[in-house]
């Protein structure tokens, strides 16, 4: 005589509309309550790279106003394409500075990996091969003021730049976890969807639930 058997849901008795909306307040309060959540509110902001930036921002008036008091002192010694050399450096420096500032400063507190790149590829490119010509061509007549506050001004760079680096891997394996959990709860919750009746989750256990006669 063949036997039919039938899924029985995990709680015995409880049927009906209110049993599947409590089960839908339950599962939804367990996603809520998934590491995804926890992991996202931690703050990836690196201290170092702050206070270097907060330092530099007060740093760059001075510099400014040093680097352009020392160019006019030696401004009629150099030759004509070293003072363009010079006033396009001092102007490209601050202009970039103040852009570079800015990036780092929203990318370190806002967990931007896009703005603290940009503001790598900026110091790296720019600011670092510009401040060296000012440390190192003999021909700009170093003054030696000028060439303490550049010194100075390439320190911070560089510092900036290395922790900039390392806030940066911080931030990726921050985004690549967060990344993997939501996937993982996304097939989690795959799982419980489309439940045979009233969206109820069933036992793997069955239960006979008639005997039929065989004719």
């Amino acid at each position: 005589m063949p036997v039919f058997y039938s899924a029985v849901p995990d709680d015995n008795g409880a049927v009906g509309p209110d049993h599947a909306a409590t089960t839908s307040a339950l599962r939804h309060e367990r996603c809520d309550l998934s590491p995804s959540r926890s992991v996202a509110s931690q703050v990836s902001c690196d201290l170092p790279l702050q206070m270097l930036i907060y330092f530099n921002v007060f740093y760059l008036p001075l510099w400014c106003l040093s680097s352009v008091c020392m160019l006019e002192v030696k401004f009629t010694y150099l030759p004509g394409y070293y003072q363009a050399l010079v006033i396009t450096g001092i102007v490209l420096v601050t202009i970039v500075e103040i852009l570079r500032l800015y990036l780092g400063y929203f990318g370190n507190l806002e967990d931007n990996v896009p703005a603290l790149s940009f503001f790598c590829v900026l110091t790296l490119a720019i600011q670092l091969p510009v401040l060296l010509f000012f440390v190192t061509d003999e021909g700009l007549a170093i003054l030696p003021l000028e060439r303490a506050i550049h010194i100075l001004f390439l320190a911070f760079a560089l510092a900036e730049c290395l922790a900039a680096g390392r806030a940066l891997r911080t931030l990726t394996k921050k985004l690549t976890l967060l990344f993997n959990l939501r996937q993982m709860a996304k097939v989690e919750s795959f799982g419980h969807v489309g439940a045979p009746v009233l969206g109820l989750a069933y036992r793997q256990a069955v239960t006979p639930v008639a005997h039929l006669s065989c004719r």
